[in-house]
């Protein structure tokens, strides 16, 4: 299949467009800043791709120049819309309305000139941590501004494509984790330990769902290759669903072995609830994609630290 695929330079987007490229499909990115401004972590995901992708920069959602370039093709076989406004996407004053229109910008345009050269599927990204969405407590509320700004773009995706008979389908992520991650959660751990310190969990008693990306990227590729081309569809992957602090230890306790490290953690009392307390994807990822190696996802991510960040001081050596 020949796919545009928009937010390539995200962790989940770099991971998705590769593993679209190395199944054989052509693989157009849209980027939206140009190349230099792209450094970092991104910086290093949009370098990788070039091995895999065309990658087209300057070329926003929507834009004069993403019409163009749809309509410099007559052979699109699938849009990958992967793209979304994450500016302060913590914060409680995340501009709702502005994420949605930047979205969202020219979606009936964009869509009509799709139909107009023949493709019929759409692929839009969603988050666990929407309204409504996987299972969990509190009657499954969106988790901030951000989330809503997603359900909201999720709404207006299917009333365009559903009004030109094309199929949508919405593919929603829980947490993944994986080589060339931002600074989270398990890059966090990592960096601690490479500083031979003992890595402190200040919220271990929540439920939360956290998955291989290169996992949810196969899972990803099975869900655009075998999209209908008109109705709605919706797969929800799930990964390890368990305390943040069982997480941690799973986490330390593979790193160990394969880093020599200490790789020590600490659970501390919790005491912000802020967030829902359980909040978990519904769809054993795993049951999905039979050839996927366990060990070997853990030994890549092992790699890859130890390449980057230096995880093995000499204080810290088994």
């Amino acid at each position: 299949m020949k796919i545009l695929f928009t937010g390539a330079s995200s962790f989940t987007g770099y991971w998705f467009a590769k593993a679209l490229a190395e199944h054989g499909h052509d693989v157009v990115c849209t980027m939206l800043r140009g190349e230099a401004d792209y450094n970092g972590v991104r910086g290093l995901r949009v370098q990788g791709l070039k091995t895999y992708c065309e990658l087209v920069f300057n070329c926003g959602f929507g834009t004069p120049e993403f019409l163009k370039r749809i309509e410099a093709s007559s052979t699109w076989d699938s849009l990958c819309h992967h793209a979304a406004d994450v500016s302060d996407y913590k914060s409680q004053d995340f501009n709702v309305a502005a994420a949605l229109a930047n979205n969202t910008n020219n979606l009936n345009a964009t869509l009509q000139a799709l139909s107009e050269g023949g493709c019929q599927r759409i692929v839009l990204t969603g988050s666990v941590f929407e309204e409504n969405e996987g299972a969990g407590s509190d009657d499954l509320p969106a988790f901030s501004p951000y989330g809503i700004s997603k359900s909201a773009t999720a709404s207006v995706f299917r009333y365009q494509a559903n009004r030109l008979g094309l199929g949508l389908g919405k593919f929603v992520i829980p947490n993944p984790f994986g080589a060339f991650e931002e600074p989270r959660f398990t890059a966090y751990l990592v960096n601690t330990w490479a500083k031979g310190e003992v890595a402190a969990v200040n919220t271990p008693d929540y439920i939360r769902d956290n998955i291989h990306v290169d996992l949810l990227a196969a899972v990803y590729v099975q869900f655009v290759e075998n999209l209908a081309e008109a109705g709605f569809s919706q797969v929800n992957p799930s990964g390890y669903v368990e305390s943040q602090g069982v997480f941690a230890q799973r986490f330390a306790a593979a790193m160990r072995k394969r880093l020599h490290a200490a790789c020590e953690v600490v659970l501390n009392k919790q005491t912000d609830f802020s967030e829902p307390f359980f909040r978990t994807n519904t769809e054993s990822a795993e049951r999905m994609i039979a050839a996927w190696n366990e060990e070997a996802a853990w030994d890549s991510i092992a790699e890859f630290y130890a390449d980057r960040f230096e995880v093995l001081p000499e204080t810290t050596k088994a």
